[in-house]
């Protein structure tokens, strides 16, 4: 009886410092869809290099990693936009101090059918064809077809970035909405992936997800201005009108395993894998 008491004491005792050791090497990452393929390459080669740590990461899109490190369900939220002040509000009542690192830089590119036959478009057209002013892709030299209209869901980052950025123009009055006939999808990859089977769609979405399936138009600022595609070579020149930076935020200054992770994504090594998911590089 005394051997066996023993043996289960032991065993909790090893069970408690086994999960003590894992919440100490373990951090969870959530948040933005147009991130989580670069936050994997960042976890998979950090934990290569250290493998007594576990780092998961999964998307949902910037607003729900921003909750989550708000509601304190996340050591790392990924995010396309910046937090909003209402959001840091919120954190601060929760004892959350919300800090922003930009880790990298993204170019939302517009795409098209490889079919269509339209290749290039100005800001203000972008804006007529998603807020529905432009229905038809002849009104635009393509073909007699109805536009269908896709869109990243309202909680994405990339949604929030091109209705301030393209709809609105930058200005906090404007009070433009996506089309009500707009198809809400989930995540790049739904785009990307109905894109290419639908010879009438356009839609948006990071330009690391760019594939031959889909064609990204040229963009322009206006009728009479350069019309820019989106590469990395343009984002970096500042010549691509529709491009943003990319952020990790943490709860306060990073420590720890969160410190770690942060200093492997900015270095070198970290950096290249950012150039390596057609994302653009803030630290060369």
């Amino acid at each position: 009886m005394f051997k066996k008491s023993l043996f289960i004491l032991v065993m909790l005792t090893f069970t408690t410092l086994s999960f003590a050791g894992q919440g100490k090497n373990s951090i969870q990452i959530k948040g933005s869809d147009t991130m989580v393929n670069l936050g994997q390459a960042w976890a998979e080669k950090d934990m290569e290099k250290n493998p007594w740590d576990f780092i998961a990461v999964t998307g949902g899109g910037s607003g729900t990693g921003l909750s989550s490190l708000i509601s304190g369900s996340c050591d790392i939220a990924m995010s396309s936009r910046n937090i909003k002040d209402k959001e840091i509000i919120l954190a601060r009542k929760k004892g959350i101090e919300p800090n922003e690192i930009r880790v990298a830089l993204d170019g939302l590119a517009v795409v098209v059918n490889p079919s269509n036959n339209v290749d290039k478009l100005t800001l203000d057209q972008l804006a007529g064809i998603f807020t529905g002013k432009i229905t038809n892709w002849k009104e635009l030299g393509g073909k007699d077809e109805r536009i269908v209209l896709l869109s990243r869901e309202v909680n994405s980052g990339t949604h929030v970035y091109f209705k301030e950025h393209v709809l609105r123009k930058n200005d906090p009055n404007s009070k433009e909405e996506f089309a009500p006939s707009a198809l809400m999808l989930s995540s790049s990859q739904a785009i990307a992936d109905e894109v290419a089977g639908n010879s009438s769609a356009i839609g948006y979405y990071g330009m690391g997800y760019i594939s031959a399936k889909q064609k990204p138009v040229s963009v322009a600022k206006y009728e009479t201005a350069e019309y820019v595609e989106p590469t990395i070579e343009n984002v970096v020149n500042n010549k691509y009108p529709i491009s943003r930076p990319l952020f990790l935020y943490t709860n306060g200054t990073p420590q720890g395993l969160v410190k770690k992770f942060v200093d492997f994504a900015l270095s070198k090594e970290g950096q290249d894998i950012v150039l390596a998911t057609d994302f653009v590089p803030v630290n060369k």
